[in-house]
């Protein structure tokens, strides 16, 4: 199952759109827009998700601006591997502003999808700077569990990590349901798969890593992290799951 994000940009010329779309600096004439917009009503109805005749534009503006990403910046802690294989990694991530968005739709993807709609307007000129602002990869989504440990809850924080150049002073979003948050350094463990992410994917992996760890006290149980690098129409796309540090 697809997921609407950043990363379905990467495919689009491969899969339904021509080449020149997104080196050709001219306006996108009217079936260019319209061929674009219809990829990704494509991807959004394998969930359920509509997208809006008023998102061509900030999906236009993305995907012309697809290669100019920056990274979310961490300094590397340790890498733990097994016979050739990287098991986790252990990051800190440093402080920094983050635009966050929170849905509670009846699917997790249907919620990231949501989510990421709204940043991407606001990425593209819904802010208070009237300007596009640049991405920064991954995107994140911040999934809280039932008492059970094996249920997600509804509500799913999306956040988008403000590029450097926007850090001191954030431009301000003209949706309510934007937040820009200052959130204080955050240690993870981090592991890689490939693949969708979707409720059942995310609980697999979520699974799968305490198994490796062999269990944890100072890892947090009730909430985790997944970070989205790759675009969903790539059979191995790249993800990461992220297990939280307590705080000491």
């Amino acid at each position: 199952m697809a997921l609407i994000s950043l990363e379905d940009l990467d495919g689009l010329d491969d899969e339904q759109l021509d080449d020149d779309i997104t080196d050709n600096p001219e306006p996108m004439d009217e079936v260019e827009r319209e061929n674009l917009l219809a990829h990704w009503q494509a991807v959004a109805s394998t969930h359920r998700v509509s997208v809006p005749p008023e998102m061509t534009g900030p999906i236009q503006e993305m995907t012309r601006a697809r290669q100019q990403r920056e990274p979310v910046p961490f300094a590397p802690i340790s890498r733990h591997e097994k016979m050739g294989e990287v098991l986790y990694e252990e990051r800190v991530y440093p402080a920094g502003k983050w635009a966050c968005v929170t849905r509670g739709e009846d699917l997790y993807e249907q919620s990231i999808s949501m989510a990421f709609m709204k940043l991407m307007r606001f990425i593209c000129k819904e802010n208070s700077a009237g300007r596009y602002l640049g991405m920064t990869v991954p995107i994140v989504s911040y999934i809280n569990m039932m008492e059970d440990g094996n249920t997600f809850k509804k509500d799913v924080l999306t956040a988008f990590y403000l590029p450097a150049e926007f850090q001191a002073d954030p431009p301000q979003p003209a949706d309510p349901d934007i937040s820009i948050v200052s959130r204080d350094p955050f240690r993870v463990v981090s592991r890689l798969f490939f693949g969708t992410t979707t409720e059942e994917t995310v609980g697999q992996q979520i699974g799968l890593l305490w198994e490796i760890l062999d269990g944890s006290d100072d890892l947090q149980r009730q909430n985790y992290m997944v970070a989205v690098y790759e675009n969903p129409g790539v059979p191995c796309r790249r993800n990461e799951i992220w297990f939280l540090r307590r705080d000491p």
